[in-house]
């Protein structure tokens, strides 16, 4: 069967039933700048590497968590690795005013609208639910129920329209999900809503073609990015390991929202360069060679090329970013290790805002309990 996967990066304007369908693409995997006839991009040398540097920091920080989850200092981590084209090229899309919903695999968004990394690394080790305020960030906490945040994001867009913080210079949402996700009922759902509605919304699907280990032609029998016509409103798909087409697309989409066009559905086609989470063994259930093919796409190795072949960086450019990346990979060691475990009973602390006699009742058990094995340690000493 010949499946989008193996079709790879071939832009076309058809969208035929026996040919791919149309992919925005600015950079070639070789790291060629090509042009798009509905989406463009004009960026300075300074925001290019800018754009590089995220790229390789985010990596790192992704690589230093799966690390420390392999020596047992975080119970999960779910990677972003192969993906960080799609988060970086979206999320500095993204302005101030703008609200992202992350699932719980956007650390490249996270890095985006200035969350710590640690912060993130503490929701994984357990000693926090999330760390971050939304309101500072304007970045909500991680969703670990699949979907369920784009029900979330439509609500707070709604909220937009209603306030009539819209226009040029308002603010709009987007919500990212993968492309398990759009089997679920909340997403179908938020399209309903979205459309109805009309709300400043933008759907960010990130295809990396794995739903743990069900493949993306077991989620559909069409692009995902075509689903959007029947709900309402435009789909796009885009070459999700280009950031300069991520960054285009989503500026629009965005730009759209906030003038009262409604929502966007944009499909980002990347690939999961590693396993679901740490949880997970992708050998099991895809072939060595698909991997390998993906590689070649490499999102951070086309910009890192493009940068070479136009003359816009030299050695001690990338030295300099990779000495970066070091000193943040040691500083996020670091810092994880000498987190703090909370107190035992602080998970009963902000469960509902008020008080509850349930819950009150369920903390005093859990007292005694603890004070059990206290009781049995002091009768050991004695």
């Amino acid at each position: 069967m010949t499946t989008d996967a193996t079709r790879g990066f071939s832009p076309t304007r058809s969208g035929g039933p026996d040919e791919p369908p149309e992919l925005v693409q600015l950079l070639t995997p070789e790291g060629e700048r090509v042009e798009h006839p509905d989406y463009d991009i004009d960026l300075t040398p300074e925001e290019i590497r800018s754009l590089y540097r995220d790229l390789v920091l985010v990596r790192r920080v992704d690589l230093e968590a799966v690390a420390l989850q392999r020596q047992g200092e975080l119970g999960l981590w779910a990677s972003l690795l192969g993906q960080e084209a799609a988060q970086i090229g979206s999320a500095r899309a993204l302005t101030d005013a703008d609200m992202a919903f992350p699932t719980y695999r956007e650390h490249g968004v996270a890095w985006c609208r200035d969350v710590d990394p640690v912060k993130l690394l503490g929701l994984f080790r357990g000693v926090n639910h999330g760390g971050w305020d939304p309101a500072e960030h304007n970045f909500h906490l991680y969703t670990v129920v699949i979907g369920s945040q784009t029900l979330h994001a439509v609500g707070y867009a709604m909220g937009i329209q209603r306030d009539g913080a819209v226009g040029e210079n308002g603010a709009a949402a987007i919500v990212y999900f993968g492309d398990g996700a759009t089997s679920q009922g909340d997403v179908n759902e938020s399209f309903i809503w979205a459309s109805v509605f009309n709300a400043p919304v933008v759907f960010f699907c990130q295809n990396n073609q794995w739903a743990i280990s069900e493949p993306l032609e077991k989620q559909s029998r069409i692009p995902l990015y075509r689903r959007a016509s029947g709900f309402g409103f435009p789909g796009i798909r885009v070459d999700g390991n280009d950031v300069f087409a991520c960054l285009a697309v989503t500026r629009q989409a965005l730009k759209n929202a906030r003038e009262g066009q409604g929502p966007t559905l944009i499909e980002a086609f990347t690939y999961r360069m590693g396993a679901h989470t740490t949880s997970d063994d992708p050998t099991r259930y895809r072939v060595a060679s698909e991997l390998e093919a993906w590689k070649l796409k490499d999102p951070i190795e086309r910009v890192k090329a493009y940068l070479f072949r136009n003359q816009l960086a030299d050695q001690d450019f990338f030295d300099a970013v990779e000495g970066e990346a070091d000193t943040l990979g040691r500083d996020i060691r670091k810092r994880c290790l000498e987190m703090p475990d909370p107190e035992p009973l602080a998970m009963f602390d902000h469960v509902y805002s008020e008080p509850h006699a349930l819950m009150s009742e369920e903390r005093a058990q859990y007292a005694a309990y603890l004070a059990g094995f206290e009781d049995q340690a002091g009768g050991d000493a004695r």
